[in-house]
């Protein structure tokens, strides 16, 4: 405790990737990026995987560009990835394959097969996870289903996050926070065993599990001297990435909701059990595995997906707006002249984003959003109606009163959106760290090598370290006929 330490935080999000140095100086973070790169699925044969080995190469990059003063030392290396994809290694630890991306197609319809075997309800007992197409168990069960052959020559299944610890280590450990958004877990605790039995996927390929805050071991001696490292160690953190934001989260309490806000926008609260009720099961709420023996009580909400790619649509048409120039013209758009549920199944692939959500509406008999700043406001109100009913939710499933909502990741310096998640909830809105990710990623580390007593030790450095910004609701009817309108929408 007090002592200063340095460590590398690798935080790899679905749509990009950092490797940052963190410095705790015993009260404080202080955060310098060595390198960033784009992390975009590669379309081969119809199918869309990740290029692991060229982000291999980005991380190790990265890495090798950590220089520390005199007579300082690195502590530690950690990486964090989002979650549900994995890759399959045969015998000699070789990868057969580039790993999937979760959007592609081939898991259309296996959530209705598997549930033909495994009812909902037994499912739910089991997981307790939202059912969504992405989830590692799906991908799993459609390989099974398309008699694969990797998955016949697969004898370690890893994780993200642990396969790039096992290149950096060579050892083959699963991390229990990303291991938790598989759907292969019971709910806060080991592999599901007996499931994955009665479904016809094999077992033997699931690694021992660690849990976050834990050395795996030192970097291997031929990647330590190729990064210009020593025998540094990795450890395990809340692996999944967000479990890592919302370990940064300040003041994290029973009054108070988390939005890990980025791709995705997670929302939930932290629960010391499972919620594995029936009424949470109705409402699609997943229980993942948090740091400090927490479990996140969630709703995995769409997110700025639909404006990165609505906006990747417009570039690929000649228009490069910047994120300031679309909230602008958001900002100048008639309010609430269209919304839709961000969670629709037509917004999950990628491609042609303004057209589906235009289609959306016509199908629901609103006016199409046809100016680019009327798409935009439509995504930011529906995406702040989202949390309302979400938060709102949370209350019904846990008997809390939330007074305020916690934002953190790349989303929270969305000004706009953080006012209208005011407004929509009626609560206080506070924003920060933007970093969240990485910070919880460092903690943990700071945790992992006694630098830092706890994750709430930890939480008190991180918020004596950056700036965060409050948002008041505005009492606005307008919201509440929006709401209304909203939750005709999410009934269809």
């Amino acid at each position: 405790m007090g002592e200063v330490g340095n460590f590398l935080a690798v935080d790899l999000g679905a749509s990009g990737g950092r490797v940052l140095h963190g410095r705790f100086d015993g009260t404080r973070f202080k955060l310098a990026e060595l390198h960033r790169f784009d992390n975009l699925p590669v379309t081969v044969l119809g199918h869309l995987h990740w290029d692991v080995l060229r982000l291999w190469a980005e991380i190790k990059g990265g890495l090798g560009r950590c220089r520390l003063a005199e007579g300082e030392l690195l502590n530690g290396i950690s990486v964090d990835t989002w979650g549900v994809d994995f890759a399959l290694l045969d015998r000699r630890g070789q990868l057969l394959g580039n790993p999937h991306h979760y959007r592609d197609a081939r898991t259309d319809g296996v959530p209705e097969r598997v549930l033909a075997q495994v009812s909902p309800e037994a499912l739910y007992a089991v997981t307790g996870l939202q059912i969504m197409p992405i989830n590692t168990l799906y991908q799993l069960y459609s390989l099974v289903e398309a008699d694969d052959p990797q998955l016949g020559c697969a004898e370690t299944l890893l994780m993200m996050p642990d396969l790039f610890h096992y290149w950096l280590t060579g050892e083959k450990v699963g991390e229990y926070t990303i291991a938790s958004t598989s759907q292969l877990l019971h709910a806060g605790g080991s592999w599901a065993v007996e499931l994955l039995e009665r479904l016809g996927l094999p077992s033997a390929i699931l690694p021992p599990l660690k849990g976050p805050g834990e050395v795996i071991g030192p970097v291997r001696a031929e990647v330590a001297s190729e990064m210009g490292l020593g025998p540094v160690p990795v450890m395990t953190v809340g692996c999944h990435d967000t479990a890592s934001a919302v370990a940064a989260v300040p003041e994290l309490d029973e009054a108070s909701a988390f939005i890990s806000s980025g791709t995705w926008s997670l929302v939930g609260v932290e629960v010391a059990t499972p919620v594995l009720s029936q009424r949470a099961r109705e409402l699609n709420f997943t229980n993942e595995g948090g740091v400090g023996s927490t479990i996140r009580l969630l709703k995995n909400v769409s997110g700025l997906w639909l404006l990165q790619e609505s906006r990747r649509q417009w570039q690929r048409e000649g228009a490069n707006y910047t994120w300031p120039q679309l909230l602008a013209l958001a900002s100048e758009s008639e309010a609430f002249r269209s919304l839709i549920d961000p969670d629709a199944p037509e917004f999950l692939a990628p491609g042609e984003m303004p057209e589906r959500i235009r289609a959306y509406c016509r199908r629901t008999g609103q006016p199409e959003p046809d100016m680019v700043g009327a798409v935009v406001r439509c995504c930011l109100e529906s995406l702040a109606l989202r949390y309302r009913w979400v938060v709102e939710a949370l209350e019904l499933l846990t008997d809390r009163r939330i007074t305020t909502v916690r934002v953190v990741g790349g989303g929270s310096r969305n000004a706009l959106l953080n006012q209208f998640t005011a407004d929509a909830c009626g609560r206080t809105v506070v924003a920060g760290p933007i970093e969240a990710t990485a910070l919880g990623n460092l903690l943990l580390q700071a945790v992992a090598s006694g630098h830092l007593r706890d994750v709430a030790s930890g939480r008190r450095a991180i918020a004596a370290s950056v700036k965060r910004r409050a948002y008041r609701p505005q009492s606005n009817d307008a919201w509440q006929q929006a709401y209304t309108r909203f939750g005709a929408l999410l009934a269809e």
